[in-house]
């Protein structure tokens, strides 16, 4: 195991080197509303771009929203002139995911990175996850209008099959249990019409089969969701997996992606308790699919600091302070041994019992209430088996919010104990 200090970003230099061959670098974050996760996963992820040739980055956020964003930073024919406007249309809960002034900065770098290069040579900016039904809906309706109005039928029908249910579809997930409320079949077809014309070249094609699988798989979604069970969250992030394949192979043989996202998508879900549950996860995809070799995990964690969250799903961020990690965590073990922030490259005959032991490691999601730490908000780790490098913060402040209006979001599926 190599630990490397981190003060300036050449101190990445050995964990550049570890994963700049990789085809996959997924880069995680313990919490969602820490500055500091989102200022050293840009450092990292400005050099993965400029010195190593990344394709694009995918991120656990919407489609729709994602894609205003990548017209944005690749200067694309009606993207925003600054891509701070794109995320200032972020409007699902919880929008300070991504709507943020960390994102806005990275986001500014990369349109000023990528209009410097031919327009095949620019770095994206795209979303994998599973939610926007209704967004992605919309944006079907738009392409087929302009591009295949016969294909709006089917479109229609996929509609009018959700439409009693309203924003709410946790409910047709709900009737989906008793009656014979399902969408599938409307939404087979509506998939089927969209793919077909993603055969052909084109940006809009390709983001308009992309938004039919969001419709295809929050139905499966959702479906699964009232049911319990791991079904829901290995939906959603095979969903999340299969959207990085594709983005792959639409970038070209050569191409390589970054993912931003949660620990408990990005680590890999066979070296914590999650396994037991059933749960898979994006980490244990892609190394299943491209091979260990080819994908590099990068995880996350801090001792103590302050962090942006809300205290029940749907109601206003606040920023919290998060407690000192408990006795017996990896937290706890790095703040005893580790400088304030450190990169930890795991590897080799001489990692020590914290590394290869089950230990508890914190994770903090969207909503947050401090005082479980004494029983929640941890998951079992290897650490070593779950990433193949660590970025330790010891102390950690809350991100900056872009002041954006958020509508209520659709409930998530999250792994015992987060």
């Amino acid at each position: 195991m190599l630990v490397q200090r981190l003060g300036a970003p050449s101190d990445f230099d050995p964990l550049l080197e570890r994963v700049r061959n990789a085809r996959v670098v997924m880069i995680g974050e313990s919490t969602h509303g820490s500055y500091d996760y989102y200022r050293l996963r840009e450092q990292l992820t400005r050099r993965l771009i400029a010195e190593c040739g990344f394709s694009f980055v995918a991120v656990e956020g919407d489609w729709p929203d994602c894609d205003r964003v990548h017209r944005s930073v690749t200067a694309a024919p009606g993207g925003a002139l600054q891509p701070q406007l794109a995320l200032d249309q972020f409007e699902r809960w919880p929008t300070w995911m991504w709507a943020n002034a960390e994102v806005a900065r990275f986001a500014s770098w990369l349109r000023a990175w990528n209009v410097e290069r031919p327009e095949e040579q620019r770095a994206g900016f795209h979303g994998l996850d599973v939610y926007s039904l209704w967004e992605s809906m919309q944006a079907i309706f738009d392409y087929l209008g302009e591009e295949d109005p016969k294909s709006l039928e089917a479109a229609q029908d996929a509609y009018r099959c959700f439409e009693p249910y309203g924003k709410r579809v946790e409910e047709y997930g709900a009737a989906s249990r008793f009656v014979s409320a399902r969408c599938e079949e409307e939404v087979v077809r509506l998939l089927a019409r969209t793919r077909e014309h993603a055969l052909s070249d084109g940006p809009d094609r390709f983001s308009a089969w992309q938004n039919a699988e969001v419709v295809a798989g929050a139905e499966r979604y959702y479906r699964a969701m009232v049911a319990g069970g791991p079904d829901s969250w290995n939906i959603r992030d095979t969903h999340m997996q299969d959207t990085l394949d594709r983005l792959l192979d639409r970038y070209g043989p050569e191409a390589r992606g970054i993912v931003w996202a949660h620990n408990t998508h990005v680590g890999d879900a066979r070296a914590t308790d999650m396994a037991a549950d059933g749960m898979v996860n994006i980490g244990q995809l892609a190394r299943e699919r491209h091979g260990e070799d080819a994908v590099a995990l990068v995880g996350f964690g801090s001792y103590r600091g302050t962090v942006i969250a809300a205290p029940r799903w749907g109601s206003p961020p606040e920023a919290m302070v998060v407690p000192p990690a408990r006795e017996g965590s990896i937290e706890r073990r790095l703040h005893e041994l580790m400088p304030e922030r450190a990169v930890l490259i795991f590897g080799g005959d001489d990692q020590p019992g914290w590394v290869t032991d089950t230990v508890d490691h914190r994770a903090i999601g969207v909503v947050y209430d401090p005082s479980f730490e004494s029983w929640g908000n941890y998951v079992p780790t290897r650490l070593g088996d779950r990433y193949d490098a660590f970025i330790w913060c010891d102390d950690t402040t809350a991100l900056h919010p872009l002041p954006v209006p958020a509508a209520s979001g659709e409930m998530e599926t999250y792994p015992a104990g987060v």
